[in-house]
């Protein structure tokens, strides 16, 4: 890899932030995080206070749920309690009359509390229901603000699990408050002050139960917690892992890959049954422990009430109430307690919900923040820099002004910084320092949604969403009519195509567009950017993985659709940018030059090394065939010395490919047997170290080359590559090169000499 221009400064390092350590106990968007040694109780008491914050709005609902707790309450102890004057009033003393008004004033109860029970039922099931889809709403409003890098730092399976896995345990928790936590705590608050009225000696031998309840829980509760919390997060690894084996089902099976994913979620797996097994455990032991300190107490309570009715120090009926009493507290108390352990695993749900509140957008509305006025007359860049990471800098003092109708095209080799540009120009990330303005306003001290309702975005990828061709297109512009979304496609000049299809604009597209070509696709996409008549149009990238006739047509759209407005495009290709009305040419973050495409090529400079570079080659309309001019051949080191016989000859002998997006065109350690170069497309180069991690060192483009050496020995690939997109390559095999080698052997020797050791340290193999 020796052409002019490559970037080995590790292309899409860096783009990564630290995630946030503090954890709040509270829903509220970067709220400090409360402090306590006790990892259980502050787990479950974020719990409590977050439901609580949730609960609020609802309070009404809360007061007629806590109303009928109350009231059942208050018969569950009085139960037991009427024991007392069952015993020693109505059969001890023979007073038939109150046995009788006593038993039917429990019937009464009874009924009424059944009623009363199931309206608590049907109010705390819509409170619990519209708790959780506040709390789904809060999580799903919270995504919408996070500003782009933290998608490009989170897995999308982990932001699923805590939507599905994280809020499921939070919503069993809530489900089974009433009975299994707020009633088993309300029952033994009543039932220890009734205990006290009846005999105050007993029931102070009967609290000894609340150590033998708690000491338990708590030595078990914080392992439960922290074994909870490594549950949530082996279960999004897992999620994520399942997810990204689905998505890349193609190259698993082409490339034979089944048994190594399976060994690898066989890891993720194994990590998560450790994890299932000590939540289980922890619980069990948290539960367990709290029940047998329970069922001895109740034993010693009953000998010593008993030794006390003997003794004539309270009579039978108390005994019977008492120990009615004193069971019920045990019996709740064991409710509360095997309770716990399903308030540890929704406190580690809560705990991860809690980080995803903590990120803070990077990029926010200042307060104040004005709305941007429409643009008149341009953008300017003022000695912008920017990097995703701080110790490496994707943009240095960019200077640059855009006027207000121009067509602007943005090039240079791969890591030079053409999408960090556009990044923030649509304010996806701001500037380090310097400051971008539009008509002279700072897009920092503006509003978001003035500034993005200016543009219109067309993405290499056409981003087309679950739902209607219509649908789809109005997300463009959500008020718009069904007459200016037709006109929107007619623009776009997919109109047609679109009345074709089975159900016209109201046909589901599916998952990604799937239904559509990728030209298709991309029309819907144009014509959704169209919809919003934008004041920028800008262009990422737009046509680069379309083949080279679906390209060309849609590049003729998007130069009449451009008229009269800004565009700015990025584009690795060249031919592409011919018709800007200015070229900028990035190096390395800087701007080296500037004009249009006849002026640049007559300074000589970059982009005419550049133009020379994607020039030498012959493509078909399909993009499955190609071939290359002999001459371009000599940029090859290789080949420099070769006459123009044999360089015609060894044109002839290279081999078109049309390789898919995320193909292994050559895998890391196995045999070098042919060299390619990239006609159109664009390939990562991948080196993995010792632990089979892979790390990106570069990306090559059209007219990138790589794999020299392997036309001289048979040696080992030191890294693999693979396609970013659909690309088209020409490769020659090794033993074609040694047909040319033979006709010309006086330069079998100087090539060995002169080139292996060079080839041998840089190329990759």
């Amino acid at each position: 890899m020796d052409d002019p221009g490559f970037d080995h400064s590790g292309a899409g390092a860096g783009q990564a932030a630290a995630a946030p350590a503090a954890l709040p106990v509270d829903v509220r968007p970067g709220a400090a995080p409360d402090v306590a040694p006790d990892r259980a109780a502050l787990g479950i008491l974020a719990l409590i206070a977050c439901l609580a914050r949730l609960i609020a709005p609802h309070w009404r609902k809360a007061i007629v749920v806590v109303a009928g707790l109350v009231f059942e309450m208050a018969f569950s102890s009085a139960l037991p309690f009427s024991f007392k004057f069952i015993v020693d009033d109505g059969l001890v003393g023979q007073n038939h009359r109150l046995l009788i008004t006593i038993l039917a004033a429990l019937a009464g109860g009874a009924l009424v509390v059944s009623a009363v029970g199931l309206l608590r039922d049907f109010l705390f099931a819509r409170l619990a229901a519209q708790v959780l889809c506040d709390l789904r709403a809060a999580m799903f409003a919270q995504l919408q603000r996070l500003s782009i890098d933290f998608y490009g730092r989170t897995s999308a399976g982990d932001v699923l699990s805590r939507f599905s896995g994280d809020v499921g345990s939070i919503e069993t928790a809530l489900a089974n408050a009433i009975p299994w936590g707020v009633l088993p705590v309300l029952d033994v608050c009543a039932n220890t002050a009734l205990l006290f009225w009846l005999d105050w000696r007993l029931a102070l031998v009967a609290m000894l139960v609340w150590p033998l309840c708690l000491l338990g829980p708590r030595i078990f509760a914080p392992r439960a917690v922290d074994a909870s919390y490594a549950r949530k997060q082996d279960e999004g690894c897992a999620l994520a892992l399942v997810q990204e084996n689905v998505q890349s089902q193609p190259a698993v099976k082409v490339l034979g890959l089944q048994d190594e994913a399976g060994r690898i979620f066989g890891q993720c797996n194994a990590r998560l049954a450790k994890s299932v097994l000590r939540v289980s455990f922890f619980s069990a032991m948290v539960e367990r422990s709290a029940g047998v300190g329970i069922m001895l107490l109740q034993v010693a309570v009953l000998a010593l009430g008993a030794w006390m009715a003997s003794r004539g120090l309270l009579s039978v009926g108390t005994l019977t109430a008492f120990q009615a009493l004193f069971l019920n507290l045990s019996l709740s108390l064991a409710y509360t307690t095997q309770y716990i352990p399903t308030l540890v695993q929704a406190a580690g749900g809560m705990e991860r919900v809690n980080e995803l509140f903590a990120v803070v957008p990077r990029v926010a509305d200042r307060p104040g923040a004005a709305a941007l006025p429409l643009l008149a007359r341009g953008v300017r860049f003022e000695a912008v820099s920017f990097g995703y990471d701080e110790a490496a800098p994707v943009l240095c003092g960019l200077d640059i002004e855009l006027a207000a109708s121009e067509t602007v095209a943005f090039v240079g080799a791969s890591g030079s910084g053409k999408s960090t540009i556009l990044s923030l120009l649509m304010r996806l990330y701001e500037p380090s320092a310097g400051r971008i303005t539009l008509d002279g306003a700072d897009l920092r001290a503006a509003t978001q949604a003035s500034l993005r309702a200016q543009l219109g975005v067309v993405f290499q990828e056409s981003y087309l969403f679950s739902a209607s061709v219509a649908e789809n297109i109005r997300f463009g512009r959500l008020d718009a009519s069904r007459a200016e979304i037709e006109d929107a496609a007619r623009a776009a000049e997919i109109h047609e195509a679109i009345l074709a299809l089975p159900e016209g604009y109201d046909t589901q597209l599916g998952e990604r567009g799937g239904r559509l070509s990728g030209g298709q696709r991309q029309r819907i996409a144009i014509a959704r950017a169209l919809l919003r008549n934008p004041r920028i149009l800008v262009l990422d990238e737009a046509t680069s993985a379309l083949d080279p006739g679906t390209e060309s047509a849609i590049n003729a759209t998007l130069a009449r659709i451009g008229r009269g407005r800004m565009v700015v495009s990025v584009t690795h290709r060249l031919a592409a940018a011919v018709e800007a009305d200015r070229i900028c040419v990035l190096d390395h973050g800087r701007l080296v030059e500037s004009g249009r495409h006849e002026e640049l090529l007559r300074q000589g400079g970059p982009y005419k090394r550049l133009w020379e570079k994607q020039s030498g080659f012959t493509l078909s309309q399909s993009g499955d065939q190609a071939s290359v001019a002999p001459e371009w051949l000599r940029r090859v080191k290789l080949f420099e010395q070769l006459d123009d016989r044999l360089l015609r000859l060894a044109a002839s002998f290279f081999v078109a490919e049309c390789q898919p997006a995320g193909r292994h065109v050559i895998h890391q350690g196995d045999q070098a047997d042919r060299f390619y170069i990239i006609v159109r497309g664009a390939v990562e180069v991948l080196v993995a170290d010792e632990a089979g991690v892979e790390r990106r060192v570069t990306i090559l483009e059209d007219g990138d080359h790589f794999g020299e050496v392997a036309l001289l020995h048979p040696v080992p690939r030191t890294a693999s590559v693979r396609t970013l997109m659909q690309s088209t390559l020409l490769s020659l095999q090794r033993r074609q090169f040694e047909l040319l080698l033979e006709q010309a052997p006086e330069l079998r020797e100087r090539i060995d000499s002169v080139h292996l050791q060079r080839l041998l340290a840089s190329d990759i193999e």
